[in-house]
């Protein structure tokens, strides 16, 4: 069997043609329902491959009475011989003439995104000799890996400008085929910004009089129907930088998003869109000097508390023993507490727990004076239970599942309860 003629390969516009099923086979069948592959002779639909998602679309067949069958096209796929084919939900027989349909919102989508992508590469290559590993096409980003560690936000904002002049230049995006070896000249003439290892003949994507590359993705047929480049972001990631961006109908959605977040920031300050960073930098400041004042308050609370328990637990048999669930503190004004009550008075023990959802939260801690390492106490404990936790000599803590809390507390208190040497 041939393989199928890509007629995306030199006409990305197309999107609609004629063609006839050479081979169809059963691919899955779940809950009575089978996804079936349909191979056809010439096809203008675009598989998955280079980091570009397939074209979805429609598959049409008329029979001799005039019946119409539309089979949607959910999937499309290169095997390892280089078939394309399709996956519909219903099958079509070998022979079959049919007319397909691909989705050109899609199809412009991945166009854009992908000689966005060639452009930009570009740009980071000849302004910065940073080149790109790896691309992916995504659902709401696109992204390149570049090998590079990281960038500051002028130079990114300098290649975001470049690429976007290279876009208003309206450059020719052609494609032409080479042989193997012409593509190796002009590799070597550093005409050529990569070559893919594979035999025979390249398909080559070039911006006038400034990229060329090897691709066999959906391109727009000038920079100008890229429409517009936005980069989104960086990342560092094992090879080097990851660089986000969208272009043409997703850049406009990303910026209208973002005007509509900063609009409703805007009114819930009060101010203008302007003034809303200015805005926030005050409520950062205030919230820091807030945080502190309260922390300071709470820090006075639990040294007030811990003077009180102190007052209510007298010390019994050579120890102060204080247990207390606390369930309206959380687990720092616990941490708090017990710090200040064995920092305050001397022979105390202090085991405070707290619920925090589906756990609950013990501090366990012991006034200097005593002859105990609560880490090495808790470790201890917390091992029969399968549990971990630990802490220093003073103070110890861990968290609990709620369903545990009452065996592991009976069996601290065992452990602990009689006095400890002096």
């Amino acid at each position: 069997m041939a393989a199928t003629e890509r007629l995306y390969y030199n006409d990305s516009l197309l999107v609609t043609f004629t063609a006839t099923v050479t081979d169809i086979r059963e691919y899955s069948r779940d809950d009575r329902q089978s996804l079936w592959q349909v191979a056809l002779d010439r096809s203008a639909f675009y598989p998955t491959s280079g980091g570009q998602p397939f074209d979805l679309g429609l598959l049409r067949a008329t029979s001799r009475l005039g019946n119409v069958l539309e089979l949607p096209v959910v999937a499309v796929e290169e095997d390892e011989h280089g078939e394309v084919w399709h996956f519909v939900q219903k099958p079509l027989i070998s022979g079959t003439q049919i007319e397909g349909l691909v989705d050109w919102p899609r199809r412009l989508d991945h166009m854009q995104q992908h000689s966005g992508q060639h452009l930009l590469s570009a740009v980071f290559a000849r302004e910065l000799g940073a080149h790109t590993l790896s691309f992916h096409l995504g659902e709401e980003t696109s992204s390149i890996d570049l090998d590079c560690t990281a960038l500051d936000e002028s130079a990114l904002t300098r290649m975001e400008r470049i690429a976007n002049e290279q876009i208003a230049e309206n450059r020719p995006v052609r494609v032409r085929q080479v042989t193997r070896a012409e593509a190796e000249t002009l590799l070597a003439a550093g005409e050529l910004r990569k070559l893919p290892e594979r035999d025979g003949d390249l398909r080559i994507i070039e911006i006038e009089e400034y990229d060329r590359n090897a691709c066999g993705g959906t391109h727009v047929q000038a920079t100008g129907q890229i429409g517009s480049l936005l980069i989104r972001g960086t990342e560092k990631v094992t090879r080097g930088l990851r660089v986000h961006y969208v272009c043409g109908l997703r850049a406009v959605k990303a910026a209208r998003h973002d005007a509509e977040i900063l609009a409703v920031t805007a009114a819930q300050l009060s101010v203008g869109a302007p003034d809303v960073p200015a805005s926030v930098e005050r409520l950062r400041s205030e919230a820091k000097a807030s945080a502190k004042v309260n922390h300071k308050l709470r820090e006075e609370l639990a040294h007030y508390q811990a003077a009180q328990i102190a007052v209510e637990v007298p010390i019994q048999n050579g120890l102060r023993w204080v247990d207390r669930v606390m369930n309206d503190r959380d687990a720092d004004y616990l941490r708090m507490l017990a710090s200040s009550l064995v920092a305050a008075v001397p022979r105390t023990i202090a085991l405070l727990s707290c619920v925090q959802g589906q756990t609950a939260r013990l501090v366990l801690a012991s006034s200097l004076d005593l002859n105990l390492h609560c880490g090495e106490a808790m470790k201890r404990v917390l091992a029969h239970f399968g549990l971990r936790g630990g802490g220093s000599p003073g103070l110890a803590q861990t968290d609990v599942p709620l369903g545990q809390l009452a065996e592991v507390r009976a069996a601290l208190q065992t452990e602990l309860r009689k006095p400890p040497e002096a």
